[in-house]
């Protein structure tokens, strides 16, 4: 391939990745109050986790359209399972994330759920109405 049709290809395909907008949201428990810095680390844990389980395709599209995440709260541990459901029942790629338990809450409390990265629009149907953290 010459580097002239490699560019173009990349091109395309960088093209796509922006008119399709892709993201990954992270839903964190408010109920848990956690601190800042906790909550930086479940979310990152969140986040890597279900990029993991994503489609190598989706993920590649995502980064080169940016990479973007939002952290978006819900009230408790039961709305996170109530959007764990509603975001698999159409497809879309989570992760769910428990503690250890050796700093600020009990060993296997669940903090928070990565969602895609996929589709804005596909991940918006489930989470498009929650409130930033």
């Amino acid at each position: 391939m010459t580097t002239e049709k490699f560019f173009t290809t990349k091109q395309k395909e960088l093209d796509i990745a922006n008119k399709m907008g892709y993201k990954q949201v992270i839903l964190v428990r408010k109920d848990l109050k956690l601190p800042k810095g906790k909550m930086a680390a479940q979310v990152s844990h969140a986040s890597v986790d279900a990029t993991l389980k994503s489609d190598k395709e989706i993920v590649e599209l995502w980064r080169k359209s940016g990479g973007g995440k939002i952290v978006l709260k819900v009230d408790d541990e039961k709305d996170l399972f109530k959007y764990k459901q509603m975001a698999e029942d159409i497809g879309l790629k989570t992760a769910l994330i428990k503690d250890a338990g050796h700093t600020v809450v009990e060993p296997g409390t669940i903090t928070c759920l990565g969602i895609g990265p996929d589709e804005e629009e596909k991940i918006d149907k489930v989470t498009g109405k929650l409130k930033m953290m």
